[in-house]
């Protein structure tokens, strides 16, 4: 007796977790200035231009941070809950 396997392509996508938030940040190219992170880019932009109205520091680099979450076609878009984290026991 054989054990088969049966392969299908199945479509998937990738989705914003829907439990989290997108996080902006930026930090100065020329100092160790760092603006506060928010779930605002235009909060974030603000203190940019800010800084650099004060400083005359004209470089930011700006980091974005997501959590994804892939879902099968057909699947419901909401991950599992997570599994319970094991106790000491």
């Amino acid at each position: 007796m054989s054990i088969r396997s049966l392969i299908r392509p199945v479509t998937h996508r990738i989705i914003q977790h829907p439990d989290t938030d997108v996080t902006h940040e930026a930090e100065c190219l020329h100092c160790s200035w760092t603006a506060k992170p928010s779930t605002s880019t235009e909060a974030v932009d603000v203190e940019c231009m800010s800084h650099a109205g004060r400083s005359n520091h004209r470089g930011f680099r700006r980091v974005v941070t997501g959590f994804a979450f892939v879902v099968r076609e057909g699947e419901n878009p909401v991950p599992p809950e997570a599994s319970p984290t094991p106790t000491d026991g």
